[in-house]
């Protein structure tokens, strides 16, 4: 670090940048349209598997029922959420806010460790993107074929795949759009009112809502969303280290580059590995070349990777001149595994797991509202006590129709006047009305603290919750 004006400088690093074939600057223009290129490769085969996987369990996790019901269901309109055998509702919401927490700092951790393999093996903007590029293929054909058909006037013949083509995203894309709809309202009369045109005004307006972003991001944005759109991309970096594991070029063996033939030594002619084939370039979905430098344009997919070793292999010449590495590795110095930043982060996850956790376990799946009568504080009845109306609502927050006995504790021969035991349903609220009946020579002052105590009626239960209220003594 220099000294200018007596300021320290910030250390530039200096990255060339080669004029590919053809002597534009740049590959593609910012509005231009990429053809992606197919490649085959280990991790393009690890990133298709992974696709199908989170794709499956996007599809089937709301068609599977537990307990007689929606295992996973997002009901807005009833203010619970179930979730495997676990309701949540409005008052729990500090659990939603320990589980989005947890996946931020666990996204935090995998970027300082890994860098953006969630943007290249999960997101789901790049699993649907390759979907709609795995239609275009079968359909439009490789990516020359596509570029040339785009290039040619209309006629049957691309009229015919342009409209196959488009009907395919946009049947994915309703289908998407039903699935996802499907978490927030019954999946199975969903689909059923659907497809017979008798859903409501409100869900048919959310799947068409949802279809149409699906269709206009992976089938035309694609890029857009990752490089102009996406926050991640932009604060991605802030988690980056010279220890974090991204794709990159390793500039000094592939340098100088240049083409020759296969037999001939790259030494002889001032050559690196690089013959500047430009694979690398064909096959990245957001349109980049890997050579320049780490890009916050790259989603760690590691097409770029698979193409290069096959260029590589086919050239006798050892793999990896693209890989997953580190700037200190590339750089000869040691990688560093564990450190702080990464410490810090798995430190936190596990104290935040541990907490989410204990407060699964010890949620009681009852909660209790005790409103008081407004019109009269208190009154004497016939048999001259004191007595109290109040009004209970008890909520079932399990997935299964409980009993509970009621009692009332802080004041000696309190009376309970009503029922005080109520059966309740699953997911359900109980309003009962009851009061509570006090000898006044019990009562020392105007207002006593008393405890409601409701318990789950089944022997050997430790479900217990108990709610603090008054009781008024007639003045």
């Amino acid at each position: 670090m220099k000294e200018l004006g007596g300021k320290s400088a910030i250390p530039v690093k200096n990255v060339e940048i080669h004029q590919p074939k053809g002597g534009s600057q740049e590959h593609y223009k910012p509005r231009d349209q990429i053809y992606v290129r197919k490649v085959t490769g280990f991790y393009q085969q690890l990133r298709q598997k992974m696709n199908f996987v989170f794709l499956f369990m996007f599809a089937a996790i709301p068609w599977v029922n537990f307990n007689g019901q929606q295992a996973v269901l997002f009901d807005i309109g009833e203010q619970r959420f179930n979730i495997w055998g676990l309701t949540l509702w409005p008052q729990d919401l500090t659990l939603l806010a320990w589980l989005f927490i947890l996946s931020a700092f666990l996204l935090f951790f995998v970027t300082t460790f890994l860098g953006r393999v969630w943007c290249g093996y999960m997101c789901p903007q790049t699993v649907w993107t390759f979907i709609f590029i795995w239609f275009e293929e079968k359909i439009e054909g490789t990516a020359n074929q596509r570029k040339k058909l785009d290039a040619q006037k209309m006629d049957a013949t691309k009229l015919r795949k342009k409209a196959l083509k488009h009907f395919c995203w946009l049947f994915f894309s309703v289908l998407t759009a039903l699935t996802f709809v499907g978490y927030f309202t019954p999946v199975r009369q969903l689909f059923i009112d659907f497809f017979t045109l008798e859903t409501s005004l409100m869900a048919a307006g959310f799947v068409w809502f949802f279809a149409f972003c699906t269709y206009g991001n992976a089938g035309w944005m694609r890029e857009i969303m990752c490089l102009h759109m996406c926050p991640y991309a932009r604060f991605q970096s802030a988690m980056f280290d010279k220890d974090t594991l991204t794709v990159s070029y390793d500039y000094n063996r592939g340098e100088n580059r240049g083409a020759r033939g296969r037999k001939q030594d790259p030494k002889a002619l001032g050559l690196g590995d690089c013959i500047d084939c430009n694979l690398c370039v064909q096959v990245c979905p957001t349109g980049i070349d890997i050579r320049n430098g780490l890009q916050y344009e790259c989603i760690n997919c590691g097409a770029c990777v698979d193409a290069c070793n096959g260029v590589m292999e086919r050239m006798n010449y050892e793999p990896g001149l693209i890989r997953y590495t580190t700037e200190h590795e590339l750089k000869g110095k040691k990688v560093h595994i564990l450190r702080g930043k990464l410490v810090g982060y798995a430190t936190l996850m596990i104290i935040m797991t541990s907490l989410l956790g204990y407060e699964i376990a010890t949620r009681v799946p009852v909660s209790m509202d005790i409103i008081r009568d407004r019109n009269e504080l208190a009154r004497e009845n016939f048999n001259g006590e004191v007595e109290n109306v109040y009004t209970l609502k008890i909520l079932n927050k399990s997935q299964q129709d409980n009993t509970y006995r009621l009692s009332v504790e802080g004041i000696d021969g309190a009376k309970w006047i009503g029922e005080s035991e109520v059966f309740v349903k699953a997911a359900s609220v109980y309003t009962l009305p009851i009061s509570i009946a006090v000898d006044p020579y019990e009562l020392k002052d105007y207002m006593t603290d008393i405890t409601f105590v409701v318990e789950l009626a089944e022997q050997d239960s430790d479900v217990r919750l108990a709610h603090d209220s008054r009781f008024f003594k007639k003045r």
